[in-house]
């Protein structure tokens, strides 16, 4: 497999470390808030990564982190502390927070059929580690006190700006609005490790260190939990395009000053979800997520679709528009497939499986091109193979795909031999109109169609399957 190295610049040849086994680590959600489909975006697209990997045969163990204490909403260490924010905002604890968004988070993985991760590790859970790790760190003289808090010297490396040559000034702290400088760093680059009661005071989560009360920093985490969970070499460390500085910086500086040997051979950057307004946050316009396509008729695969209709390292508007297209080509696909579950009997042709499954194999092998992988979907279906060829094919590349296609196209064949209802004329035209209005996003004439329709004795609703009407 050919894949693009963040570190490098350039696509390289994937060789695990250990022959047969991949050690792969995610950088996982801060449970403060739902995910955005702009966050997901990166979790759908690891996914397919470490199922690409899995399809080729290799073993591969996935560690990812949750975020429940200590990242902070500024690029570095400054602002405020998003769990904190986040119970603020909602008047609870921090924990109750972290619980209710992490089993959020894992409940839209599996709309997106974003497979969980081998080993989940709250941050919470592994504050002895860090404090391990850290005392090391100031033993060795990578880490010194100031303040009250912990901070990492990047002053004592040969190089820190592993992931390209930043203009040093352009990153200065106090340079961007809203980012406060931190009077206590002997360097601007340097970071926090762990804070103490100097900084934050109204901090819920708190523990006992060497250096006071206090907890730790969020580079932290990643690089601990990995290190405990994965060994002392990493395969693959992924995440988003923005995580790669200050975070993934900051990880290999402290992971490879502790273990005094290169820790990570690949990394892997997922780009960005923007609007046609710009990036796609939680702060800025409507806050797009899962539950929210879903309310407006969308079945959350047919996003997942759409993203893998581009490629993971170019950046991806969306819109209202550009999903509906994803959801025509999306249902339309499955209309194709949907005759073939009726006609699968038969042998497999093993010389046209090879041979089609090599041209899918070739696509997602060479960086992970999963708009290529989708065109080899297209090419079976227009392939010579009987019914059961391409029906195993489908059922083989979907391994990886996640898009539930034959379950969708079976689903598709039940729906079209079910008996109609015996529904009044009336009620299917107010059905239509309101599928109508929907599509126009008029959401509120929309949802005037459904009262009447409620008033006639019928409510209609939409499933993944589409729009359903029942009897009240």
């Amino acid at each position: 497999m050919q894949l693009y190295n963040s570190l490098s610049h350039k696509k390289e040849e994937f060789i695990p470390r250990e022959p047969g086994k991949v050690s792969m680590y995610t950088c996982g959600p801060t449970v403060y808030h739902f995910a955005h489909i702009g966050n997901l975006r990166s979790y759908i697209m690891e996914d397919i990564l470490e199922k690409y990997l899995r399809f080729t045969g290799l073993d591969v163990k996935r560690v990812m982190n949750i975020t429940d204490v200590g990242h902070l909403t500024s690029d570095g260490d400054t602002g405020d502390d998003k769990m904190l924010k986040g119970a603020k905002r909602e008047h609870k604890t921090v924990m109750e927070i972290a619980k209710f968004y992490t089993d959020a988070f894992f409940a839209d993985c599996a709309k997106l059929n974003i497979k969980t991760p081998d080993v989940v590790v709250p941050a919470t859970t592994y504050i002895d580690e860090f404090i391990k790790v850290i005392s090391s760190l100031m033993e060795k003289g990578y880490a010194y006190e100031a303040g009250g808090n912990i901070y990492f010297d990047t002053s004592k490396l040969d190089k820190y700006y592993v992931f390209g040559d930043f203009n040093e000034e352009d990153l200065a702290v106090g340079v961007r609005e809203g980012v406060e400088e931190d009077g206590n760093k002997r360097n601007k680059a340097d970071f926090v490790l762990w804070f103490t009661k100097s900084k934050f005071d109204d901090q819920e989560l708190k523990w006992e260190s060497p250096w006071g009360l206090g907890y730790p920093g969020w580079h932290i985490e990643c690089s601990c939990i990995s290190m405990k969970n994965l060994g002392e070499y990493l395969d693959i460390h992924c995440g988003g395009i923005d995580n790669a500085f200050p975070h993934h910086t900051n990880e290999i500086a402290q992971s490879e000053a502790y273990l005094g040997h290169e820790w990570c051979s690949y990394w892997f950057h997922v780009h960005h979800l923007n609007t046609n307004s710009g990036k796609m946050s939680k702060s800025s316009g409507e806050f797009l997520t899962v539950s929210l396509l879903e309310e407006k008729g969308y079945d959350p695969l047919v996003y997942r679709f759409f993203c893998l209709q581009s490629h993971y390292r170019k950046s991806l508007v969306f819109s209202w528009e550009n999903l509906d297209n994803a959801k025509t080509i999306f249902d339309k696909l499955i209309a194709k497939i949907a005759p073939l579950t009726a006609e699968a009997a038969g042998e497999i042709d093993q010389a046209e499986f090879d041979r089609l499954k090599t041209q899918f194999d070739e696509a997602l092998g060479n960086d992970l091109n999963t708009a290529m992988g989708i065109t080899a979907l297209y090419d079976v279906l227009k392939s010579k193979a009987n019914a059961a060829t391409k029906l195993a094919l489908m059922g083989e590349f979907d391994k990886v795909l996640g898009l539930d296609l034959i379950k969708k196209a079976q689903e598709k064949n039940a729906a079209n031999e079910a008996p109609a209802a015996d529904i009044p004329a009336e009620v299917l035209e107010l059905v239509e109109q309101r599928k109508a209005a929907r599509k126009e996003k008029d959401f509120a004439l929309a949802d005037q169609l459904r009262d009447k329709i409620a008033a006639l004795g019928y409510e209609v609703k939409e499933t993944r399957q589409g729009t359903e009407i029942n009897k009240l």
